[in-house]
């Protein structure tokens, strides 16, 4: 691949992706992180276009995973390190770079099940509820992305692929096309979730042939379907004008809160995984750790204390 003088972040990152789809046959979701964290590296590293790829520097990259550490849990930023790997083996491929920009990238040190998921109150979620502004239309449609993030657990990006079509209104379902477990899902639709739907489906939804529920409201986006980062600063935004500090400010600090409800009230692991699209029950043991009353039946007393 030759770089030109007229090579734009664009450009390489519609490469990338269209390398990623052909080699991979990655999902759309997946695909659109990818390009968003290659995006954010080459622009924080080489700034405006026109741009050299071949410009990129070990330290660029130490510098750009430094910046993200307060942004993302230890999980995620091993998923941040898979996906720069790809980009970077991308770049090689493409003659622009050798193997120093992926041996550069740092070990993530994280222990499976060594922490507690991180989850909010029933009265701090109540608290972001009420912080929507209902009589607007981006308040209809973030108190509607909301409801279904605390209510049914859902991801971001099953959030954002919602279709009108996937809500069977009659039967009171809502039909999941997509998740990480390859399969498709079809879950009841509670009737705050309903409620929240037709408030913004009937309300201020512009108008627009885009079949995805939740669409832009500003600006040149206007109309188009909302990204799954787009449905994570909805939460980040909801949760700061809530006033509530939680260390995980995405839209899975919600779906860790749906899961922690169900545990509380009784559910099975079993039953858990398959309303969150777990692909294996290991995934959905970290939960256990929650249900405080079966742990303490469990409990060996100490021997060294009296009670």
């Amino acid at each position: 691949m030759t770089v030109h003088a007229s090579w734009t972040v664009d450009r390489l990152v519609d490469a990338y992706t269209h390398h990623q789809r052909r080699t991979r046959g990655l999902r759309p979701q997946t695909l659109r992180n990818r390009a968003w964290l290659a995006r954010m590296l080459v622009r924080a590293a080489l700034g405006t276009d026109p741009i050299d790829p071949r410009r990129l520097t070990p330290a660029d990259v130490v510098a750009f995973i430094t910046s993200l550490r307060h942004r993302f849990s230890p999980g995620s930023m091993r998923t941040v390190r898979s996906s720069l790997r790809s980009f970077f083996r991308f770049l090689r491929v493409e003659g622009f770079c050798g193997d120093t920009l992926e041996a550069a990238l740092p070990t993530v040190a994280h222990w499976r099940l060594a922490t507690l998921p991180c989850s909010l109150t029933e009265q701090q979620v109540e608290q972001v509820l009420a912080s929507f502004d209902d009589s607007t239309p981006c308040g209809q449609r973030d108190l509607a992305i909301v409801q279904c993030l605390s209510t049914l657990g859902l991801r971001p990006g099953e959030v954002a692929d919602l279709c009108l079509d996937d809500i069977d209104w009659r039967g009171g379902t809502l039909q999941i096309r997509a998740r990480k477990n390859r399969r498709g899902a079809v879950l009841p639709l509670p009737r705050v979730v309903g409620q929240a739907l037709v408030a913004y489906l009937s309300g201020e939804r512009p108008a627009t042939d885009e079949r995805r529920v939740f669409v832009e409201h500003m600006g040149e986006r206007r109309g188009k379907p909302l990204t799954s980062p787009a449905v994570s600063r909805v939460v980040a935004r909801a949760l700061r004008r809530a006033a509530i500090d939680t260390p995980l400010t995405g839209a899975y600090v919600f779906r860790h809160t749906a899961a922690s409800r169900m545990v509380r009230e009784g559910a099975s692991l079993k039953e858990v995984a398959d309303v969150l699209g777990h692909r294996s029950l290991d995934t959905t043991t970290v939960y256990a750790k929650l249900d405080l009353p079966r742990l303490r039946d469990i409990a060996l007393p100490w021997p060294e204390v009296r009670p």
